[in-house]
């Protein structure tokens, strides 16, 4: 029997969303009964989202999907102070064309995952939108803000905030700038029920004091009732974070990251992590999911390219996941794949020499130094000998890579 009466509930507790709901039983009584908007906010601190964003994202895709109204709230207000949730120092600071390139390539990933209403038109009633906090928080007067806003906040309560409690234990700075960061999205929860009639916010486990803030600020100042919902922290089986890698941040953009790059990330997860990703990040039918999760030895591979391809496809496009999946068969089954520079060593060359030989490095003073740096992977294991002679053997072949965007086929 399910365990909620709305679909939207439900669906975010089969798929393993759930962590806190501030109230359960009057939001699953609310999205049982009328469209609800909810929002995730974003910071724009760079012209791509990474993975760790993703199951964020999802949960916009899922509250859409279950016949609400997803409201994507972009930092660009906020984004000039900074948010300290989960960080030990103190972020960038960025100008506003700064920010507003990289909010304009942030949305093609969101126009793939989530449906827009077309360019011109009003849009129905579970649309999604995109908005910018820096339309009303530009606005606002230092003045105004304390008068309004300022009475209903602590520093007492503020102060226990695991956000501001670990930089402070850690004694790092916490800027002024940056503690009155709740603040401000506080009052965008505010802002967003105002305008667009926002009844939830959703975000990570570490946005829980961020949310109840805002909810307590609206009730305080005469506002409705709103809702939070947060996601628990997502980690790797083997304690990563989600969306790390040795060799950096797997990125959402096809300009940051090539495709096969992204899928090959979800080929390569962990078997213990199959079954809770493919929940999470795709729309595989659960059921499929539970036949998937049987799987054992070298069969549970199949069940880590359904996850790659339908997670590529979602974020990259349909050509790119197919593409993706044809170049890692054609690699490791014979072929050199379409996408995939080919070299001939022969009867060997040596590693430098194979790197500038491809095209990777422009001199083998340069292959030298990558590989010292780590930066060289001969079938997905580091290299570290600038004297190792490459060799392969008759009608083999072997995967070279230089970080993560460079990666090429080694033949005899």
């Amino acid at each position: 029997m399910p365990a909620y009466r709305s679909e939207l509930l439900n669906v975010l507790d089969q798929r393993h969303y759930t962590h806190q709901i501030t109230d359960a039983e009057r939001l699953d009584f609310l999205a049982s009964e009328q469209i609800v908007p909810g929002y995730v906010g974003f910071d724009p601190t760079a012209s791509s989202l990474h993975v760790g964003s993703l199951v964020q994202i999802m949960l916009l895709r899922r509250l859409q999907q279950t016949g609400h109204k997803p409201i994507v709230v972009m930092g660009g207000g906020t984004g000039k102070i900074g948010d300290p949730s989960g960080r030990d120092e103190s972020r960038q600071l960025m100008t506003d064309e700064v920010i507003a390139g990289n909010i304009a390539s942030i949305r093609k990933v969101f126009e793939r995952i989530l449906t827009f209403a077309p360019e011109g038109e009003e849009g129905g009633p579970t649309d999604a939108v995109m908005v910018n906090n820096d339309e009303w928080l530009s606005g606002l007067g230092y003045l105004d803000l304390l008068r309004d806003v300022g009475p209903h906040f602590t520093v007492n309560r503020m102060l226990t905030f695991d956000s501001v409690k670990t930089r402070l234990d850690r004694e790092q700075p916490l800027t002024f700038l940056e503690f009155n960061y709740m603040i401000l999205q506080a009052y965008d929860f505010r802002e967003l029920a105002q305008r667009y009639g926002c009844r939830l916010q959703m975000g990570g486990s570490d946005q829980w004091g961020n949310i109840v803030n805002g909810i307590e600020l609206t009730r305080r100042t005469g506002g409705g009732e709103l809702y939070g919902f947060t996601t628990p922290l997502l980690t790797t089986a083997d304690g990563r974070k989600m969306g790390k890698t040795a060799s950096g941040a797997v990125w959402l953009n096809e300009d940051m990251l090539p495709a096969y790059d992204f899928w090959q990330f979800w080929r390569n997860t962990d078997d213990r992590d199959v079954g809770r990703f493919l929940r999470l990040f795709t729309d595989i039918p659960l059921d499929e999911i539970a036949r998937l999760e049987t799987l054992e030895g070298a069969e549970i591979n199949d069940a880590k390219i359904a996850l790659a391809n339908a997670v590529t496809e979602m974020v990259r496009g349909e050509d790119a996941a197919a593409k993706a999946e044809a170049t890692a068969r054609e690699t490791f089954a014979g072929g050199a794949g379409d996408d995939l520079p080919v070299l001939a060593v022969g009867d060997g060359l040596s590693l430098p020499a194979a790197l500038t030989a491809i095209g990777f490095t422009a001199s083998n003073k340069e292959a030298k130094r990558k590989i010292a740096e780590g930066a060289v992977r001969l079938d997905d294991e580091v290299q570290s000998d600038p004297g190792l002679q490459l060799t392969v053997d008759e009608g083999a072949q072997r995967r070279l890579s230089l970080g993560r965007k460079k990666h090429g086929i080694v033949t005899r």
